[in-house]
């Protein structure tokens, strides 16, 4: 059996197996094209059929997309990765540590000893958190009235650091703050930025921030796995009256347009004749820039909304400017070096610049870091490079 034909039992045996109600899943090569796939239903409700051209919420695959902003921005001279935020928005001029609580239950704040700087965010180093990932910042959020990011409210944007700026690696908030950067210092809104400067250039006319009719249409549907391990159908509005494009979670993409972003990187900035970046830039981005910490593991606070995430389990995992970077061969065949991330929605993407191959596997399932989509998308890493060997 050829490997496409190895892929595409893997994913019709787990839509049976009822491990995801459908996906779509996209590998290329800097060559050409790898594989790709759709398989079972976009909503089980509606009973519509997955398709190659279906979109998902990518949620934090966000992030990546934001950081390549960013650094474009770098590039110009606009702004340093090392100038303290501070200077172009002033709720980062002072920002407050939460140390703890008193014994009435009140937040205990200080302010912080270092600046918060585009690269500390870019990292994840500037010491914000989510209140799914971090318990005291969801008691902190319960007592203040602090509106979860996914609300589209600028309050939500209020959250204390957990943290001395450059003191650890801790998954937040940082993306959004990146994304309010990128309109402050180019001027434009970022939904502006981003269909100007990437996806408009690069062809990817399925993604952005707000849907049209007819890609609404080609939406999928998020579920949610049961404690029995069945799946039902939840209600995902986008967020009324909203006051900030999220940077770090809010984009719509078809997993078409992920990958064609993806290339992008793998090609140096270049793809399609069109120049996004640098080469020298994307080698800076999937650099380690965190020095001797740590990256990768997520505890959840909220089971609900995700379940624990070792992205590489065994493996020391860094952070580059925006991405994850493991240090060592990946288990399912991803080389030391490669990059990689994950939306909250259970979809996946990495991309190997040593071996030249990217690919991405999209669904819409809660709770994260679901472990039967885990290791479907790991068997399918692997499936993908056994397609590469075969030429």
């Amino acid at each position: 059996m050829k490997p496409e034909a190895r892929i595409d039992a893997l994913f019709r045996h787990a839509v049976e197996r009822a491990d995801v109600p459908g996906l779509v899943a996209i590998a290329a090569s800097g060559t050409g094209m790898l594989y790709e796939g759709a398989f079972g239903l976009r909503d089980l409700a509606g009973g519509s059929v997955m398709t190659c051209d279906t979109i998902f919420r990518i949620a934090s695959m966000s992030k990546a997309v934001t950081s390549v902003a960013a650094m474009q921005l770098v590039e110009e001279g606009r702004i340093d990765l090392d100038e303290p935020a501070g200077r172009f928005l002033s709720e980062l001029a002072a920002p407050q540590v939460l140390e703890g609580f008193d014994a009435a239950g009140r937040p205990r704040l200080r302010p912080a000893r270092r600046p918060i700087t585009l690269r500390h965010l870019l990292t994840h180093t500037a010491g914000f958190g989510y209140d799914w990932a971090n318990a005291a910042l969801r008691r902190y959020a319960e007592m203040t009235g602090t509106p979860p990011i996914a609300s589209g409210k600028r309050a939500a944007l209020g959250l204390p650091l957990v943290c001395e700026p450059g003191e650890r690696w801790e998954y937040g908030i940082n993306t959004d703050w990146v994304g309010r950067l990128v309109e402050t210092v180019s001027g434009a809104p970022l939904d502006a930025y981003l269909r100007d400067r990437i996806f408009t250039p690069l062809a990817m006319t399925d993604t952005g921030f707000e849907l049209t009719a007819e890609q609404a249409r080609r939406l999928a549907g998020v579920h949610r796995r049961n404690p029995d391990g069945t799946l039902s159908p939840v209600a995902v509005e986008a967020p009324s009256g909203r006051e900030f494009w999220s940077g770090g979670g809010g984009l719509y993409a078809s997993a078409r347009d992920y990958l064609t972003f993806l290339r992008m990187l793998m090609n140096g900035g270049r793809h399609g004749g069109a120049t996004i970046l640098r080469p020298e830039s994307v080698a800076l981005m999937a650099a380690n820039q965190i020095g001797p910490l740590d990256a990768g593991r997520i505890r959840s606070a909220l089971p609900e909304r995700a379940n624990d995430f070792d992205p590489l389990p065994g493996i020391p995992c860094k952070f580059g400017l925006g991405f994850l970077i493991n240090t060592e061969l990946g288990p399912n065949g991803r080389s030391a070096g490669s990059l990689g991330w994950a939306g909250i929605y259970n979809s996946y993407y990495w991309l190997d610049p040593k071996a030249g191959v990217a690919g991405v596997m999209m669904a819409q399932l809660l709770p994260f870091a679901d472990p039967r989509i885990l290791a479907l998308f790991g068997a399918f890493e692997r499936a993908v490079y056994e397609r590469l060997r075969a030429g």
